[in-house]
């Protein structure tokens, strides 16, 4: 044992992550790992530390991993990310749903979810790797590991253009594949439901998939379709896992809209069945994003004026919104309602917090016409969609190999999206399932505690980390297993939730109860030919 520690915890339960049964010890910490673990702990052998924290009536787990999140540039804009540390996350993933700041302009759209300013030089970027750096040098409070974003690729490549890449477009897109993967990604992500994305054909994303997946990537899916066509959607990317030889992660598995409510456990088998699949979940009945992910293929945001002016095409467009379009792959509002889906953030901010058919009644119209004059006003405007049931959330929620994920961008009470009324993911996912999630018997606490931590870590290459061992990185997470929970609500979601004690970020307290600081002890962890440990 080291003469002085940094960080003593004592006499504490430890849940290590592996899913084995938790044990009374004391954890010390130098030089940001844990360098000793002492079972069955007595007071008077404690070592010199410099710090110490009392674990007594608390569990000791590793820092949660959060493998689908939206923080992009938050690190940029707010990089104390509060709702992110204060749920006891120590790493995020990020790059998802196809969308990376670097090689395209996303990075402005992807600021200005973090409430920052969607203009200026900090939001350019000369590759991959300088993004990295740029977030690094940020010094962001939790630990940025990065996905590689195809609909970005594609954007920088071949603008929104509906149709496959021609051979010289094939190579520039595996190129710019290839650089981020040798400068740190983890792997290639896609977001098939928004443009350009949608417009990939299966064999697009094998040849792509394929290239991430030769120095090791992941291929990690906002899929198809997560409602009627859930199922095709699922083995479309689980085929692109099979050709490409990758392994697959299906991002935030859901069943959306009563055309595949029920169905929770058909889903969970078809992903297991392929051995090389693994998937996330955020634990509520609702997603977000944005309004324009209910438009047609054929019809994206910059289009839209010109269709909304043609009698005809507006026509068509309603119908395709509200209904669909016979077996295409497309979001609608056909199985969840326009009641059902509420405005988060638009340019008209008296209709943030307002479903979608309350505002078509103050404004006189019908809500497929509300819908368009809010993508006209604001081609950004989010939504919140209560499109699933909590049967199924719970079914998804109760499997041991099914990851958590916030899908949000970290925030914070006093900061730039105050005002926004978010969803309450955004501060609530990981006590949600610690809390409600154990204590109403969904699942174990050290199951729990595992789905967030080895399990991501060994998924997603992030060696030395998601466990409580001696010789691993010493992010750490102290909370109280009686009393954490979520209080994020619809209604109030900016709300720190209960029960985390104390968070560590390679050793230095990151927060702790009682502050309203957050140290900035984050790095960014890039993917490496030999694993960073």
């Amino acid at each position: 044992m080291p003469s002085v520690l940094d960080l003593w915890i004592g006499a504490t339960t430890v849940v290590d992550g592996t899913g084995g049964p938790p044990y009374r010890a004391s954890v010390g910490v130098k030089a940001g790992r844990v360098a000793t673990i002492v079972r069955e702990p007595r007071e008077d052998e404690e070592p010199a530390a410099r710090v110490r924290l009392d674990g007594a009536d608390l569990v000791l787990a590793p820092g949660f991993i959060d493998v689908h999140s939206h923080s992009d540039m938050a690190p940029l804009v707010d990089p104390s990310l509060h709702s992110t540390i204060r749920q006891g996350v120590t790493t995020v993933v990020v790059g998802n749903c196809g969308m990376s700041p670097f090689p395209t302009s996303t990075a402005a759209e992807l600021a200005s979810w973090a409430g920052g300013e969607a203009s200026g030089s900090t939001l350019e970027f000369a590759s991959f790797g300088d993004f990295l750096s740029r977030v690094d040098a940020a010094q962001p409070a939790a630990h940025i590991a990065a996905l590689v974003g195809h609909g970005s690729v594609r954007e920088l490549v071949m603008g929104l253009a509906r149709r496959a890449p021609d051979a010289r477009e094939m190579r520039s897109m595996r190129g710019l594949v290839a650089s981020a993967m040798e400068e740190g990604a983890l792997g290639l992500s896609t977001g098939l439901i928004y443009p350009p994305g949608m417009y990939a054909t299966t064999d697009e994303i094998v040849e792509l998939a394929a290239e991430a997946a030769r120095v090791g990537g992941i291929y990690a899916s906002h899929v198809r379709g997560e409602g009627a066509h859930l199922f095709r959607a699922v083995d479309e990317a689980i085929e692109v896992g099979q050709r490409a030889s990758a392994q697959v992660h299906l991002s935030h598995l859901k069943c959306e809209t009563s055309h595949a409510w029920g169905r929770a456990s058909e889903l969970l088998a078809r992903v297991h069945e392929a051995d090389a699949a693994t998937g996330d979940q955020y634990p509520y009945a609702a997603w977000a994003s944005g309004l324009s992910s209910l438009l047609p293929e054929w019809a994206p945001s910059a289009l839209l004026p010109d269709l909304l002016a043609d009698a005809g095409s507006r026509k068509r467009l309603a119908a395709s919104v509200e209904h669909g379009e016979g077996d295409d792959f497309q979001s609608s509002v056909d199985g969840v309602g326009w009641d059902r889906i509420v405005v988060e953030d638009t340019a008209d901010r008296s209709c943030n917090g307002f479903d979608i058919a309350t505002i078509a009644e103050r404004r006189g119209i019908e809500p497929v016409d509300a819908c368009f004059e809010l993508l006209s006003e604001a081609p950004n405007t989010s939504c919140i969609g209560h499109a699933m049931r909590e049967d199924d959330v719970r079914t998804i929620l109760a499997d041991p190999e099914i990851m958590v994920a916030s899908d949000a961008v970290a925030t914070a009470p006093d900061g730039p999206m105050a005002d926004v009324p978010v969803h309450p993911r955004t501060y609530g996912t990981f006590p949600r399932v610690l809390g409600p999630g154990v204590r109403e018997g969904a699942l174990r606490l050290e199951t729990a505690v595992r789905k967030m931590t080895s399990l991501p870590a060994d998924r997603f290459g992030l060696s030395g980390r998601g466990r409580v061992a001696e010789g691993s990185w010493a992010d750490l997470v102290l909370f109280d297993a009686a009393a954490v929970g979520d209080r994020a609500t619809y209604e109030r979601p900016h709300a720190f939730p209960d029960g985390i004690e104390a968070v560590v970020v390679e050793g230095t307290i990151a927060w702790r109860r009682g502050s309203d600081t957050v140290a900035r002890a984050g790095r960014v962890l890039r993917r490496r030919r030999d694993p960073f440990g």
